[in-house]
């Protein structure tokens, strides 16, 4: 990566979307409104807040518009996400003004490609290309979420140069953003910093994020690894709740945004986080997926 890259400010996007989307119970609209405007109080930089895909795929998230309706926005600087799987569900997020990012899962495994959006992977790159295009016309931005990142768990094969491959392409049509996203915990140091220094380096106008999933024991080691090889954008989830529920495994957790802090506070690197409103939101959060996981 750029040295640039290493003094960019860390950004933390939280992301309750993925913690929510693998419960099968339906959490009420109503809980879901209360735990992400307490969640936009907080201080994040971004929100994955929800998703424009096929009820029937996601049905945890069908109420996202409802959800979105009734967001407040007087009293944060938070940006969100939503995620699209298709052109379709593109096109509705970007219709709405509230929304800053689309997110695309575009992974180097084919057959998580089809379990995830039910298209290969060329034809997913041409639908990169098409949401590329609408978000210039609609001044958002595309993050694309390099799914298997990290190792393939379905036999198919994978090295850096595959992931390197498919950067190249990401960036040759206009993707400023892409993180790389370890689906189903398989990352560890020596493959992530084996990652971003054979890719970063030679993309020094794309801010690489990371989103782990991973067993709360080496969640410490990830982060450091990521942060030591340039990462400055990583994904979390309070208290570490989600995972895929699109992959073939038991879901693993999604990376605790309590350990991001952390690790930022032993760092003394700088965050614009309200202690005060993060308590609320990590009580609430014990009381949502305790009840609903």
């Amino acid at each position: 990566m750029s040295n640039s890259a290493f003094n960019q400010p860390l950004q933390l996007v939280e992301c309750p979307r993925d913690a929510m989307q693998g419960i099968h119970e339906f959490i009420p609209t109503d809980l879901k409104v209360e735990y992400l405007n307490l969640l936009l109080s907080v201080g994040f930089d971004v929100l994955d807040f929800g998703s424009f895909v096929s009820a029937k795929a996601i049905p945890q998230l069908q109420d996202t518009v409802e959800v979105l309706d009734r967001l407040v926005f007087d009293d944060t600087n938070t940006q969100l996400l939503a995620i699209v799987a298709n052109e379709r569900g593109a096109q509705m997020a970007a219709g709405y003004e509230k929304i800053r990012y689309l997110g695309f899962p575009f992974s180097v495994s084919e057959e998580f490609q089809k379990r995830n959006t039910n298209s290969t992977i060329a034809e997913s790159f041409v639908t990169v290309q098409q949401m590329q295009e609408l978000c210039s016309r609609t001044n958002k931005e595309l993050v694309v979420y390099l799914s298997m990142g990290f190792g393939n768990p379905y036999g198919e094969a994978y090295s850096p140069e595959i992931v390197a491959h498919w950067v190249d392409q990401l960036a040759s049509v206009g993707v400023k953003i892409m993180s790389f996203s370890d689906t189903v915990g398989v990352a560890n140091p020596e493959n992530i910093r084996a990652l971003y220094s054979h890719i970063t380096p030679s993309y020094p106008e794309v801010t690489f994020g990371v989103h782990l999933h991973s067993h709360p024991a080496s969640r410490d080691e990830k982060i450091a690894a990521a942060w030591e090889s340039g990462c400055r954008r990583f994904d979390g989830a309070l208290l570490g709740f989600g995972g895929c529920p699109m992959a073939n495994d038991d879901m693993v957790g999604n990376m605790a945004t309590e350990n991001l802090i952390a690790f930022a506070r032993k760092k003394q690197i700088p965050l614009k986080i309200n202690i005060d409103k993060l308590h609320e939101a990590q009580w609430l959060a014990t009381g949502l997926f305790s009840r609903y996981h």
